[in-house]
């Protein structure tokens, strides 16, 4: 299978994944009997999204200058922005905002096995570092910390893997992997994300365990075994279980929550050295189902753990919303600040990371385009590089949040 094969599958098993999702965040179960028969369910639809935008919402209004970096710091917070090496080389607008408003920076392909054209590990014998090491030269040379995605991942998985890595190989395989990456930017990481999306409670595991070729060859252990390799490599970089899909009040999201639960819970009763719990938060704007209280519950039970929690991949689909730009523009400022205003109550949260920072970036484009064409708007700086409502809200929700 040739690498633009095994992307194109990567591409399509997210987007199923994502297609799930929505089936659930765009439910219309909530609405009345009595309302559909006489409106019908587009028009309800319409009317509930609608009833999202507030033209004159608090959290739209510009606060000022200070970059979001500095908002963070005056808070004890982290802010950045995972971001792809060729549109940090290429386009320098683009790098000047974000070395602007950025004090966290996450290679969004380079430190995954295999991404094209961005292959960390091209052959099973030799590694590629010129992505990554490139960001991270970007990423001090502007003062940033530098933060690793991912160790071990079910997905971007080289093309030799399949055919060479088998249950007698592949715990050389991982220890390999890990130490070689890890020692490489020892001492020069704020974070890892060390295991990546290993719950998907519909593969029928016992404990919820995504069914992915580690698990296979290595068993439930892999996970706590990738945790120690990356200590051993790096005892002082902050070593995180990352995933997605925790953050609604949907049934699939609850068995989620519970399942990261269970895990985590096992990890630290194994003494195993994980030190925070990554939310990606690819939040939907318009008729979500987002509960504060439950939310604020699984936070405080993560953080009574004693583990920090980090929000890694943060952005706001506008899919479903009016063409309206203005409109699309208020509601997703909404939902981050609705969002943002519980998360950051959390002395636990460290760190707030957005999965991109300006529109003319998103995957969001590719893997969830809007049916009638227009050009999805989910992040703080629009295609020119100007600041949004968006990044109004995420300014004004750290003024607000507690200093930790």
């Amino acid at each position: 299978m040739s690498q633009k094969m095994s992307q194109k599958m990567f591409q399509n098993n997210f987007s199923r994944n994502m297609l799930t999702r929505r089936k659930f965040l765009y439910s219309l179960g909530a609405l009345t009997a009595m309302g559909t028969v006489f409106l019908g369910k587009d028009e309800l639809k319409r009317q509930q999204v609608l009833a999202l935008d507030d033209p004159n919402a608090e959290y739209i209004k510009y606060p000022g200058d200070t970059s979001l970096k500095q908002r963070a710091r005056n808070k004890n917070l982290i802010f950045g922005a995972a971001i792809r090496y060729d549109q940090l080389s290429k386009d320098k607008e683009y790098a000047q905002s974000v070395s602007k408003e950025c004090g966290i920076l996450v290679p969004e392909w380079g430190l995954k096995w295999s991404v094209y054209p961005y292959i960390l590990r091209p052959t099973p014998e030799t590694f590629d570092f010129t992505a990554a090491d490139w960001m991270l030269y970007f990423a001090r040379m502007y003062h940033m910390k530098f933060r690793g995605h991912t160790l071990v991942w079910h997905l971007s998985l080289p093309d030799w893997f399949e055919n060479t890595v088998n249950s007698q190989n592949a715990r050389t395989f991982l220890e390999q992997h890990i130490k070689t990456v890890v020692r490489r930017y020892k001492g020069r990481v704020h974070s890892w994300d060390v295991v990546n999306e290993a719950i998907e409670i519909t593969d029928g595991h016992p404990d919820g365990l995504r069914k992915t070729p580690w698990l296979e060859f290595l068993g439930e252990d892999y996970i706590e075994l990738a945790f120690r390799l990356a200590h051993e490599a790096d005892p002082k970089a902050i070593l995180v279980y990352n995933d997605y899909g925790l953050e609604y009040d949907i049934a699939e999201d609850e068995a989620k929550r519970n399942a990261v639960l269970k895990l985590l819970k096992r990890l630290k009763s194994r003494g195993a050295p994980i030190h925070a719990l990554g939310i990606q938060s690819h939040l939907d704007a318009g008729g979500t189902n987002f509960n504060p209280k439950k939310f604020r519950d699984f936070l405080a039970e993560v953080a009574d753990m004693g583990l920090d929690i980090m929000i890694t991949e943060l952005d706001v689909a506008d899919t479903d919303l009016p063409k309206d730009i203005e409109i699309r523009d208020r509601i997703v400022a909404k939902t981050y600040s609705d969002y943002l205003k519980v998360a950051l109550e959390q002395p636990a949260v460290t760190t707030v990371i957005t999965w991109g920072l300006s529109d003319k970036y998103t995957w969001l484009n590719e893997f969830y385009p809007r049916s009638d064409g227009a050009l999805l708007r989910p992040l703080l700086l629009d295609r020119n590089g100007q600041r949004k409502f968006a990044w109004n809200a995420i300014a004004r929700a750290f003024d607000a949040a507690p200093s930790r």
